[in-house]
């Protein structure tokens, strides 16, 4: 491979890098002394809002579907057999990236080590997190927590995919099996 195509593959791995690195993080923690089985009426509310009602409400109604698909109904009014707990938070944050180019891939003759340049660019963005929480309406126990983080998008309509998205993550081996964690 020559000094060009060795600086394009490592401009590739850099973007599938920081592609990976933005990717949504999800992780879920059990109660393995939990019965899921008995569990099949929630409610649902926002203990920790992050300043967007709309968003709150939003993400309330995805997570409503979530755990509905799962076989389980929302009780308003009753005593139901778990409570739903999101918490929500953001945080603005910067980014360095840095593209290197000229003598160092070998452009134009001057080879490695020749002279080159680079530009670094400062991006800012929001780091969101939600976390869930299930508790035994009994023994008020916490019996399961889900946490989700990402780098949040800017329009509406991406963030919102992205929430559907980390329901669906939190909720893909949901409920959990006796023992499984």
């Amino acid at each position: 491979m020559n000094r060009r195509g060795i600086a394009m593959s490592a401009f590739a791995l850099t973007l599938t890098l920081a592609a990976a690195a933005a990717a949504q993080q999800v992780e879920t923690t059990v109660d393995r002394t939990a019965d899921f089985s008995k569990y099949r009426t929630f409610t649902i509310e926002i203990a920790t809002g992050w300043g967007n009602p709309i968003g709150e409400k939003n993400l309330l109604d995805e997570l409503r579907k979530g755990f509905t698909s799962k076989g389980w109904t929302e009780d308003i009014q009753g005593s139901p057999d778990v409570r739903i707990v999101a918490h929500g938070a953001t945080e603005e944050k910067k980014r360095l990236d840095t593209f290197y180019s000229g003598g160092y891939g070998g452009y134009y003759g001057w080879g490695w080590g020749g002279v080159g340049s680079s530009t670094t660019t400062v991006s800012e963005y929001t780091d969101g997190t939600l976390v869930v929480d299930i508790f035994d309406s009994a023994t008020k126990t916490l019996v399961w927590r889900g946490v989700a983080q990402a780098e949040l998008k800017r329009k509406q309509n991406k963030r919102e995919k992205q929430a559907s998205k980390a329901v669906e993550k939190l909720l893909r081996d949901f409920p959990p099996s006796a023992g499984k964690s």
